[in-house]
């Protein structure tokens, strides 16, 4: 395994800002010192990301890493890059960030600031763009309206459980545990949101319309038509929110669906057009005029890359097989239960593909991952067995199902478009079933 050790800070920054950085300054402005370590067994936790491991014999795993990365990086992470066909980025003069890696040096006071995104990230930070760091303006440049629950309130109110909640789960009996019980048990029910049969259409229908009301409640009339979304719920990722919807009413934010169509020095031009409703509807009332706004900070909330898995780390199994390579024999990212690929002995992940749920906890699915990795190296660790290594049979077989299976939820037939699947339609990020064992396990 070579491990290469990171100036100090640099941590923190994107896989592309790295690679900037030793353009400019070489490598020694990134890494300090390099080492080999050994072993007859590796877990990675990164998350989403690629990797690149070779072996000698199997038994003592090399990773060597081929790119400039940081592997602590995990799934939502390696944020999008600014969007090629937006011309004029390079000629703005303010300073142009992505949420994920926040610029706290940035004074936005009195500042008009453009936010591209609506996304779970900038429904947390936009509504304090005003009132937390005083920015004069605020436009916020949306491409279709996500589905929005508003959040629920804890037991005894939102400062009462912040004032009592550690104590009463540390001193009362059972209470952290039956809480915990049913959230879990909350979430699970909300599983009959993601199938395509006519149950799960009349449970989302029923949902829809009272997330309707409450938006309709909550924000200016003017936002309506724009936030009505046009697919079912589910297909995206939920906003679970408490200040976005009624951040909305400050007249200092602005919300438009009309496109960020070029970047001057200290300007933005909007449309002419706009993302949704769809232009060529001629009852939408929806602005599509362009429109040139004043822009002193752009900050980016456009996502991450999210369908590349292990990435952008590389790894060499049996025969210098690459991990990626298999990937795309096979037609996507794929492993049995999320954490094991033939070809690849020793070698396991946590929370790898097809682990994450659209209803339920990551924290279980990690959990339940760690607790099977367990069972499976502890024979390698008393010196039992060297190998351990799932059967292709049984690794083919699991990404089968999986992806048939998909195919009959809320992803595939919900009617939108995410980031939880590539454009050829693999979806590598959601598990399709509840939370309990599945069938081939």
């Amino acid at each position: 395994m070579k491990l290469q050790h990171l100036m100090a800070g640099i941590g923190d920054l994107s896989e592309y800002e790295r690679a900037q950085k030793i353009r400019v300054h070489g490598r020694e402005s990134v890494y300090v010192a390099e080492e080999k370590i050994r072993a007859k067994v590796l877990i990675s936790c990164v998350g989403g990301m690629r990797i690149h491991l070779s072996s000698h014999d199997f038994l003592h795993i090399q990773i060597s890493s081929s790119s400039n990365t940081d592997p602590r990086l995990q799934g939502l992470v390696e944020p999008n890059l600014w969007p090629e066909e937006i011309p004029g980025n390079d000629k703005f003069r303010g300073p142009l960030f992505h949420s994920a890696r926040w610029r706290y040096d940035i004074d936005l006071k009195d500042k008009d600031v453009i936010v591209v995104g609506t996304g779970c990230s900038a429904a947390q930070f936009v509504p304090q763009l005003t009132t937390k760091y005083g920015a004069k303006s605020v436009t916020q440049l949306m491409r279709s309206p996500p589905w929005v629950v508003p959040r629920q309130i804890p037991p005894f109110g939102t400062e009462g459980w912040e004032k009592w909640s550690r104590w009463i789960c540390s001193n009362v009996p059972g209470f952290q545990k039956g809480l915990r019980f049913l959230t879990f048990a909350l979430a699970e029910y909300d599983w009959r949101l993601f199938g395509s049969e006519d149950y799960n259409v009349k449970e989302r229908k029923k949902l829809e319309d009272k997330l309707l009301a409450h938006m309709k409640k909550t924000v200016p009339k003017k936002y309506h038509e724009i936030l009505t979304p046009d697919y079912s719920i589910g297909c995206k990722r939920r906003i679970f929110d408490a200040t976005w919807f009624p951040g909305l009413n400050d007249p200092a934010i602005e919300l438009t669906t009309m496109p960020l169509t070029s970047v001057g020095e200290n300007t933005v031009t909007l449309g002419p057009g706009r993302t949704y409703p769809d232009p060529n509807d001629s009852k939408s009332s929806a602005p599509s005029h362009e429109v040139i706004l004043p822009a002193d900070v752009i900050i980016l909330a456009n996502g991450f890359q999210t369908t590349k898995w292990l990435h952008p780390i590389e790894i060499t199994g049996r025969n210098g097989k690459k991990l990626l390579d298999v990937f795309d024999e096979r037609g996507g990212p794929q492993m049995y239960m999320g954490m094991a690929l033939d070809g690849f002995p020793n070698f396991f992940t946590i929370f790898g593909p097809n682990t994450a749920t659209g209803h339920s906890s990551i924290i279980l699915a990690s959990e339940n991952m760690v607790n099977m990795v367990l069972k499976l190296i502890k024979p390698i660790l008393k010196g039992d067995v060297a190998i351990t290594e799932i059967k292709k049979e049984a690794e083919l077989e699991w990404a089968r199902d999986i992806q048939s299976a998909l195919k009959k939820r809320v992803w595939n037939t919900g009617g939108c478009q995410s980031w939880y699947q590539t454009e050829e339609g693999w979806n590598s990020a959601v598990y399709p079933y509840v939370s309990a064992p599945h069938p081939l396990t």
